[in-house]
């Protein structure tokens, strides 16, 4: 059971003076890294030709690396001390069913169904193993806030979402009736006509497809404004969200460095579960570091 937690701090994000786990984190981090550049590379057929058997290489190894991860990740996954299940086969299928057990498993699969599957479309291969990126999600919280963000503010993300929908559908409805006639081509059909829309809505604006009628020119003008108000709702929900999450963190955290130091000191324990916070909210040394001094300064 040692040998399982300690293997779990390995694998999980890098403690104070862990000096094992920060150089497995930099390790799995670069190679993570390295693979996104090396699929990119062998996109470009001169390269790929030319370093096919470099690239075969690296791409062996980097299965090697992940499935071993892999396979230690799962088995010490039973050493997780917050999990929603006690009995090491809950824990393991939790982690199996997680985000970044997802992750994982899937930078694995494309290596291996190219070893399996000898008629494989080497182009899709090579655009899922893109995925790998995500495996940073072990290393960052960056995807768990921005998901948490618009959790919390679903209702208002969900009532933005619904006026985009919204206009995107009258938008292209419109557009395929007045447009029809002169751009047959161009908007044949409704759904054909949402391709303008979405690109209008959202202001990119590629200019492939244009009205061309008055009529088609004022809706297209409409939608614009249109566009610029659902987008900037959008953005401005999420931008909130965020904001309200790091002002929860804070609050929190506050919280547990005042309840830490009502006794007039700070153990180690105390301090320990402090720094496990700092680390969970993703929160910078010196702001936490600002935070308890504040709170022991005032309470002197």
């Amino acid at each position: 059971m040692q040998i399982q937690k300690r293997v779990y701090e390995i694998l999980g994000q890098a403690q104070n003076g862990d000096k094992v786990s920060s150089f497995v984190d930099r390790f799995l981090t670069i190679l993570i890294i390295t693979n996104v550049l090396a699929v990119s590379l062998e996109s470009v057929e001169t390269i790929g030709v030319e370093f096919r058997q470099e690239f075969a290489a690296f791409e062996m190894f980097s299965i090697i690396v992940f499935g071993t991860e892999y396979i230690l990740r799962l088995w010490s996954s039973v050493a997780k001390e917050d999990s929603a299940y006690k009995t090491p086969f809950g824990k393991r299928i939790e982690y199996i069913l997680s985000f970044n057990g997802l992750v994982d498993l899937a930078a694995l699969l494309p290596s291996l169904i190219s070893m399996f599957v000898g008629n494989a479309d080497l182009r899709w291969i090579r655009v899922v193993r893109i995925l790998r990126l995500l495996k940073m999600s072990n290393y960052s919280t960056a995807l768990e806030d921005l998901g948490s963000a618009i959790y919390e503010e679903r209702k208002s993300f969900l009532a933005a979402l619904y006026l985009f929908t919204l206009a995107l559908f009258i938008a292209s409805a419109l557009m395929y009736v007045l447009e029809n006639q002169a751009q047959p081509e161009a908007f044949a059909s409704i759904p054909e006509s949402m391709w303008w829309a979405l690109i209008t809505l959202t202001t990119v604006g590629y200019g492939d497809v244009s009205p061309i009628t008055t009529l088609g020119k004022m809706v297209g003008a409409l939608t614009a404004l249109i566009g610029v108000c659902t987008v900037a709702l959008l953005t401005g929900i999420i931008a909130s969200a965020f904001t309200s999450q790091i002002e929860k963190r804070k609050a929190l955290m506050e919280a547990e460095i005042a309840a830490a130091f009502s006794d007039g000191i700070i153990t180690d324990n105390e301090m320990q579960k402090i720094e496990e916070m700092r680390r969970r909210f993703n929160m910078n040394e010196a702001h936490v570091a600002a935070i308890i001094e504040i709170i022991t300064d005032g309470k002197k």
